[in-house]
């Protein structure tokens, strides 16, 4: 199994770990069977994106099982059931390559711009730390709606968006700005 799949299973997890005391859980089940985990993971991302996507599953273990092959360099994961809110996600192989950095505790690799689909909206989280675990005073918890994010672009793309600790999320902003792992959140509804 790639590095990389494992990392999306951190992600995923890491998901749920860092929002899950911020409100209760949804009720959205976990997906029936695979067609019903392909139709979640699917409505991540536009169509034409998703319908050549990998689609990966995480399971209560943390163990990934691909669903469906990719053709795209995409892969789209379903909606996460402990999180608070829809989270389903489809990203490309640099947001992949960011994400593992995260959880790594390393630096992004540079020059590698990803993007990420989260168009069913996204657990909420920290608008300033990258490894808050609940909200509290000092780091600024965010609601996200439908969005898409920029992973890994330089300095000076970022420096044209708000970097404010708490930004108006219904336009573009800079989720944990000053850190390696800022990136561009554009909201899309």
């Amino acid at each position: 199994m790639k590095r990389s799949t494992l990392a999306l299973a951190a992600f995923a997890a890491a998901l749920g770990a860092t929002a899950a005391p911020a409100k209760a859980q949804h009720a959205t089940a976990r997906p029936a069977d695979d067609q019903a985990l392909v139709a979640s993971a699917m409505s991540a991302a536009p169509d034409e994106v998703a319908r050549d996507a990998a689609i990966i599953d995480v399971g209560a273990d943390g163990k990934v099982r691909t669903v469906r092959e990719g053709r795209n360099g995409f892969t789209c994961m379903g909606d996460n059931p402990q999180t608070p809110g829809p989270d389903p996600m489809c990203m490309d192989e640099n947001a992949r390559a960011w994400v593992d950095a995260w959880l790594a505790h390393k630096p992004p690799p540079a020059g590698k711009t990803g993007l990420m689909y989260m168009l069913e909206g996204g657990t909420d989280a920290s608008n300033t730390d990258p490894y808050a675990q609940k909200p509290d005073a000092g780091n600024h918890w965010v609601s996200t709606g439908p969005h898409v994010m920029v992973v890994g672009a330089d300095d000076s793309f970022y420096a044209q968006y708000p970097l404010d600790a708490d930004p108006k999320t219904g336009a573009p902003y800079v989720m944990w700005a000053g850190t390696p792992y800022r990136h561009l959140m554009v909201p899309v509804k």
